[in-house]
């Protein structure tokens, strides 16, 4: 595929080894590493996010005149829903009901990944308004010429859901819970601003794991190693398939990673007992945004999930002086621990006009309960006044 504005022309790429790692990265940024041309390419390579696992690579790029890349879109072909963490199963199974063909379907997106993040991805300098809207019109255009059901972006931010709004997509709300940082001098100085009873709990699930003698080091980069991939990825695997099926991550995956550029970026949450592992936390450092991505154990062990995942990663965003600590899809027990609701969005072009009637009269519904929940969600903190 090629076209596009007079001053542009537009292609598909059928994976990111067929962009040079400088040229995507000029348009993705370094704040959000999701989007870098490292992880994006790891998830490839490692076999993670291919066309054998539903996901084949159709990213968009638009080229300037002289051939430099100004403009870029994580962009995929998919046989299913899995991986996607907004979930659209209702939709394909009411499609298919009415004698419709959901799949395949256009995803914009970073796989297995529920971060906010850029997807209309522009390179700083350019002209930004432009750029970001030839991306849109050309996914709509491929998805036109490949005759799909649909084309989805999930977790755009705030302002390119609203230029796909406004470029006819239907916008859908979902929320996470993230944890701010407010100037805590420590965890204390944190814990002080909740309320009595909750500040007691905390204490209490973190009181019970040190009562149980782990040994937990927080792992940055170059600390993680081979052998912490390897037990890690087996104490995944099996976490996984005890509860929602197939793990998405291949072994592969973790070790691209680490020798990447993001290498630095990884921090790891490493717990044993006698000297024996038994679970980690896999999280990824942003610009000022520690992101929780991956829980790992052997088996079930109380309060070691909330302490592994949830406040050493408060532990060390307070070290670091990190804005906010993003733990993840899901889980309204993150709140009464200081996260907080949040919204996120997706985005959502509906090829036949009769289902996009039904799915725009769902979101909107769906949209004022997930509103209102969110209102009536209560934190932990102390009442001020």
């Amino acid at each position: 595929m090629s076209g596009g504005h007079h001053r542009y022309s537009l292609a598909v790429l059928a994976g990111l080894d067929k962009i040079a790692a400088e040229q995507w990265d000029a348009c993705a940024g370094s704040a959000n590493p999701f989007v870098s041309h490292a992880y994006l390419s790891a998830l490839e390579r490692s076999g993670s996010a291919t066309a054998d696992t539903g996901w084949l690579p159709r990213h968009l790029v638009v080229a300037d005149l002289a051939g430099k890349v100004v403009a870029a879109a994580p962009l995929y072909l998919k046989g299913h829903s899995y991986g996607e963490y907004v979930f659209d199963w209702g939709w394909a199974e009411a499609y298919q009901r009415a004698g419709g063909r959901y799949y395949p379907k256009l995803q914009c997106a970073v796989p297995f990944t529920p971060v906010t993040g850029p997807r209309l991805m522009v390179r700083p300098g350019e002209d930004a308004d432009t750029l970001a809207d030839l991306l849109a019109a050309g996914m709509v255009d491929m998805a036109e010429r490949l005759g799909v059901s649909s084309l989805h972006v999930t977790f755009p931010t705030g302002p390119e859901g609203e230029r796909l709004s406004r470029a006819g997509f239907l916008t859908r709300m979902g929320q996470q819970y993230h944890w701010r940082n407010h100037g805590y001098g420590s965890f204390d100085d944190f814990l002080a601003h909740l309320s009595s009873r909750k500040r007691k709990s905390i204490r209490h699930e973190r009181q019970a794991v040190a009562a149980q003698g782990f040994d937990i080091t927080t792992l940055v980069g170059a600390e993680v190693t081979a052998r912490h991939w390897d037990i890690f990825h087996a104490f995944y695997s099996g976490t996984v398939e005890r509860k929602w099926g197939e793990a998405y991550l291949r072994r592969e995956f973790f070790e691209l990673l680490s020798g990447s550029a993001l290498g630095e970026r990884v921090v790891l949450v490493w717990v044993e007992t006698d000297g024996q592992p038994v679970a980690a936390a896999f999280n990824m450092l942003g610009g000022d945004t520690l992101y929780g991505r991956t829980w790992a154990a052997s088996r079930e062990l109380p309060f070691l999930h909330f302490e592994a995942c949830y406040y050493r990663a408060i532990d060390f965003a307070i070290a670091h002086r990190l804005a906010v600590v993003e733990a993840g899809a899901q889980g309204e027990h993150k709140v009464s621990r200081g996260y907080l609701p949040v919204p996120t969005w997706s985005a959502h072009w509906i090829a036949d006009p009769g289902f996009r009637r039904a799915v725009d009269r769902f979101l909107v519904h769906e949209r004022r309960t997930m509103a209102a929940e969110m209102a009536e969600a209560t934190g932990p903190f102390r009442r001020q006044g």
